[in-house]
């Protein structure tokens, strides 16, 4: 089995899918947009062969790359992309060369959340209403009809980057000189859902979700992103068998359908409030954040391999436990600037090790990111515990006690 992997150098976390593919026994061809010295000798010993780039999401460098190793062979079997914003090349430059995999049109929708969420209501899927805006009179005719508050946010964004809540008319003209609407950029206008947010995360092989779990935003989304006081927490249940997820995994799960996933990772955020369920957008792809380190420490099982196998062989090995709930704790330094020093260090480590999968205190005189940046941007600590509620207490236990401060 021969696959095509592409940026197996970047981030660093790729390293991960290329080791399951090994794993599986695949050989693997790696295309990579640094200089040849540049790729890390791990990676370079995992490679059967590799073609460089100047730019992994330019269709035409990634299909001549491509053409060049179908020409010396071994023959390609897969081209694969697990990074959002090269899955659309990679299914572009499959359909070009006659790889098999998931569509371009499937990836199109999974990209464009405004022909995403209206292809889905044309089905009967409860989404927020919305409007496709490029200038600045878009924008204010859309907030004009949804009504205040609302979303504004790029149409093939990822996560909540570049994303504006507009409650006011100053908000909404200070969004649209940011937004770069000014200049044409094509985001989405879309009514603000209250209500508590998640997400449900699939790996689907053969069109059935062979595992899925489902996580929860403390708080959502945009609060965590934006406020520096919170040390915001995302949290994976392993309690999906009862039955208050039952409406949730069936919903997701013809949301895959519906959209026509065949064998892939999936991402799907979703809110729950006075309205009911609703869908917010799904990506083709693994969640970010490395939130598979959280789900294969806390099932017993090497997700990355299972992921390798449904792509080379169509089928996994082993089953998710659910013996522990898991988090991604992101801990937020007191300012920008660069580390000073932490406390609680020795508090959160002598109450909690046992629980602490995996975790990254910067060192002092590291530089820090703004809040945006996401949650691990900074300091972090993955975490398990056998007992949802327990995780929960934990998590905010410790994002009270372990303090970042900068200067």
């Amino acid at each position: 089995m021969h696959v095509i992997l592409l940026a197996p150098h970047f981030p660093a976390n790729q390293l991960k899918f290329l080791r399951g593919l090994r794993n599986v026994g695949a050989r693997v061809t790696g295309i990579l947009d640094c200089a040849p010295q540049q790729v890390p000798s791990v990676v370079r010993e995992l490679l059967h062969d590799a073609e460089f780039v100047q730019n992994v999401t330019d269709d035409r460098q990634v299909e001549a790359a491509v053409r060049r190793v179908q020409r010396r062979g071994p023959w390609v079997h897969h081209l694969e992309a697990t990074v959002e914003a090269h899955v659309l090349c990679a299914a572009r430059v499959r359909e070009r060369t006659g790889i098999p995999g998931t569509p371009s049109a499937v990836i199109e929708r999974c990209r464009d959340k405004v022909a995403m969420k209206a292809f889905l209501m044309e089905q009967g899927f409860p989404c927020a209403r919305q409007f496709a805006v490029s200038s600045p009179e878009e924008a204010r005719r859309a907030a004009d009809e949804l009504g205040l508050p609302v979303i504004l946010k790029p149409r093939d964004g990822a996560g909540a980057a570049g994303t504006y809540k507009i409650t006011d008319a100053d908000g909404l003209e200070r969004a649209i000189a940011e937004s770069g609407l000014q200049h044409g950029a094509a985001l989405t206008m879309e009514e603000f859902l209250s209500g508590h947010e998640g997400f449900y995360d699939t790996l689907t092989v053969g069109g059935e979700a062979v595992f899925d779990t489902v996580c929860h935003y403390y708080p959502n989304v945009l609060p965590a992103m934006r406020t520096r006081e919170v040390n915001p927490f995302v949290a994976m249940t392993n309690r999906v068998e009862a039955e208050g997820y039952q409406e949730l995994r069936a919903f997701g799960r013809r949301v895959n359908t519906a959209m026509g996933i065949d064998t892939s990772a999936t991402h799907m955020e979703w809110f729950f409030g006075p309205q009911g369920l609703k869908f917010s957008e799904i990506g083709a792809r693994p969640p970010g954040v490395c939130m598979w380190d959280v789900y294969a420490a806390c099932n017993g099982f090497d997700l990355y391999t299972e992921w390798a196998r449904a792509v080379c062989w169509g089928d996994v090995h082993h089953a998710p436990s659910r013996q522990f709930a898991g988090a991604l704790l992101a801990i937020r330094p007191d300012r920008d600037g660069r580390v000073r020093g932490y406390a609680g260090v020795e508090d959160v480590q002598r109450r909690y090790g046992a629980n602490i999968i995996d975790a990254h205190l910067p060192p002092v005189g590291a530089g820090t990111q703004p809040v945006s940046a996401g949650f691990r941007a900074n300091a972090w600590l993955m975490l398990r515990h056998e007992d949802f509620d327990g995780l929960k207490h934990m998590a905010v236990d410790i994002g009270q006690r372990l303090r970042c401060f900068a200067g």
